[in-house]
Order: structure tokens, then sequence, then C-alpha cells
């Protein structure tokens, strides 16, 4: 397990994000990290593989020749995190060394999915009781657009919130340490009910989404969950596009939206969703605006 302090930052506020790619900081909640990161607080993001799954292009490839052809894909990767890194104000990173499993099944033992659950759980354990942080995100249940990486690293970041406070639990692994908030990333699912209208009406197949077209829209639209937790990200919208930007090989320029009016921008881009998983809001109406809302610090 790498991890890399890339500034001190003395807070008493601390936020780990756990997922599984590169790009998954700053496609995701990348606003909200930049938001609270230029607010003092400690952010944190746990990555636990190098994103070597895809397709890139050759040219892209050319600085890591030197690596055997299986690494090179990662070795840019983790490039691309570190400048996103960077433009975020992440106070570190830590990557858990396991390999993208892709969208389709792997036998590859490397791969995430094929990672032994306990193992991964233990050395997230250990992160959290080092790190101490009063709240964590991850993906949703279904991993956002059913990713087989995204659905293994919720539960096991899951499990890991609960287990870091059992002094029980991987004893070895240091003090107990319980953070007090569980939040999965989140979007606003009545948008894509509205994109599952139009694609056919343009000759799109919602099923075959995406740059690799192995994305399908409408499983998406089933997994709906609550949004407990707002986030303004709009001031903050530059710096997450320009971490996007630093993922080339993801084409994370898009997420500039170059050409459209600000208003259309703010619309799609000004607010972060989140659920709130733990504790869970029990028929709670009151929607939060800060993740850091009734945490003791």
């Amino acid at each position: 397990m790498d991890s890399i302090t890339l500034r001190r930052v003395e807070s008493q506020k601390r936020l780990m994000l756990i997922f599984a790619h590169p790009d998954d900081e700053s496609f995701g909640p990348g606003g909200t990290i930049a938001k609270y990161a230029a607010e003092g607080v400690a952010v944190h993001y746990v990555c636990a593989t190098r994103g070597e799954a895809g397709t890139v292009e050759p040219k892209l490839l050319e600085p890591f020749g030197r690596l055997a052809e299986d690494e090179r894909t990662g070795a840019l990767r983790e490039n691309e995190l570190h400048c996103a890194s960077g433009k975020l104000g992440l106070a570190g990173l830590h990557f858990l060394g396991y390999r993208d499993s892709g969208m389709a099944s792997t036998d590859d033992p490397r791969a995430l999915v094929n990672a032994d659950p306990d193992e991964v759980v233990r050395r997230l354990v250990q992160l959290i009781r080092d790190i101490k942080p009063q709240v964590v995100v991850t993906n949703d249940p279904f991993g956002g657009y059913g990713h087989p990486d995204h659905i293994f690293i919720h539960h096991r970041a899951t499990e890991a919130f609960h287990a870091a406070g059992d002094p029980a639990r991987y004893p070895e692994s240091g003090a107990p340490h319980r953070p007090q908030k569980l939040y999965w990333t989140a979007f606003p699912r009545r948008w894509l009910k509205l994109v599952l209208r139009l694609m056919p009406l343009v000759g799109r197949d919602p099923a075959k989404f995406g740059r690799n077209h192995d994305v399908d829209l409408r499983q998406i639209a089933l997994h709906d969950y609550p949004v407990t937790t707002r986030i303004d990200v709009w001031p903050y919208y530059p710096i997450k596009a320009e971490a996007a930007a630093c993922h080339h090989s993801q084409d994370g320029s898009a997420m500039q939206l170059k050409g459209w009016p600000g208003a259309a921008k703010r619309l799609l881009l000004g607010v972060e969703l989140f659920t709130r998983a733990e504790p869970p809001p029990n028929g709670e109406r009151h929607t939060e605006s800060d993740l850091f809302e009734g945490v003791d610090e």
C-alpha cells in the first residue's frame, strides 16, 4: 500500500473518500473535495487500483515505454491522478495496489474483484484508524453505473467504516476509531429518466452508453437512492474542471463543457449530491448542506 502526503494540513476536520479508480475523485465529487480542501479540511483519497483497464491512445503511453506493457496504462493514470490531486488540494493519496477489473468479468488474481474481501477491509481499517476521519465517502451499492470494482469497494468501505471502531476487529491495525458519518455519492435520477426517453428518438441505445458502450443507463435508473445532502460547489467548478482535465486518457477536458452557457453548467455541475448512509436518515426530511453537519471534532 502506497501512501503519499501531498500537503500538511493542520485541521481537526478530516474527510476520507474511498473509490476504485483514478478519475473517480474528479469526475465524481471533485467539487466537494475542492471545497473542503480550500476550507482547510484534511481530505484524503483512497484509490483501490491504478485504472489499468480500458483503452488508451498509444501516444499517451509512449513516456512509459520502459515499463512492462500491462503496467503502462496504470502508470499513466497514476500520473494523471497525481496531477488532479494537486489541483484539488488533497492532503493525502493512498493506493491499495489492486488492479482495475474492468467492466467485464476477469480471472486475473490481481484484480480488485478477486481480492480477499477480509484483506481489503483490514487495509481500509488501518487507514481509517491512522487518519481518523470523521466523515467517509464511497460509492452507492450499485457503484454509480454498475462497475464491478465500484460495487466491490462500496461493500468493503462500508464494512471498514463499522469495523474500524470495533476493538475486537483487526486489533493489530491500530487503536479503534469510528468515523461519525458515512456517505454515498448520488446524482439526480430524474435527469436520467428524461435522457432515457430522448435517446431512442435520436437513434442512441441507452444500453450501450459511454466511451466503451458498456454502460446500461436503464439499469442505472433502477437504482435510485434518496438524496439527503446537497453541497453547493459552483464556486469550485473551475478547480474540478482543471482536475478532471488532468485525466487526459479519460477525456477529462470534456468536464469543462466548453461553449456551454454558464447557467447550464451551473445547473448540471453546481451542486453535488450525497446519500447519508450512517447515521441513517430514518425519515428525516431535513436536507443537509454540509458533510460535517453535526460532527463532533
